[in-house]
């Protein structure tokens, strides 16, 4: 499949006023379909992690959960990686997810007295 635009500017999600959501009862032709890319980059990264079945939305709020092509993907880009880093003398290093403390402090109420 190509991800690119296309061009047909017909790349449009949904199918005949379902909200862009699969079903309806139309088989392949009532599945979502990819934002062009020009149109929502953000969107079309996001339809084509979906449609290539590399990640989906997690069960709690903001999470991801990788599946095993994206898993696959990481795994071989991880070992490429490493192996280049190694040849230029550098070393690997893994950094914690990256939390604003505005949503730390937010949520101290709700620890408040845990221990």
């Amino acid at each position: 499949r190509y991800y690119g635009d296309g061009g047909s500017g017909n790349n449009k999600k949904g199918n005949g006023g379902n909200g862009g959501k699969k079903g309806g009862g139309g088989g392949k032709s009532a599945e979502m379909q990819v934002t062009p890319r020009s149109e929502d980059f953000s969107q079309w990264y996001l339809d084509v992690i979906r449609d290539a079945e590399l990640a989906s939305y997690g069960p709690v709020r903001g999470t991801m959960v990788i599946r095993p092509y994206g898993f696959a993907l990481w795994e071989s880009l991880q070992t490429y990686l490493d192996r280049r880093f190694k040849e230029t003398g550098h070393s690997n290093a893994y950094f914690p997810q990256l939390i604003p403390y505005s949503f730390i402090t937010k949520e101290a109420s709700h620890i408040e007295g845990f221990s």
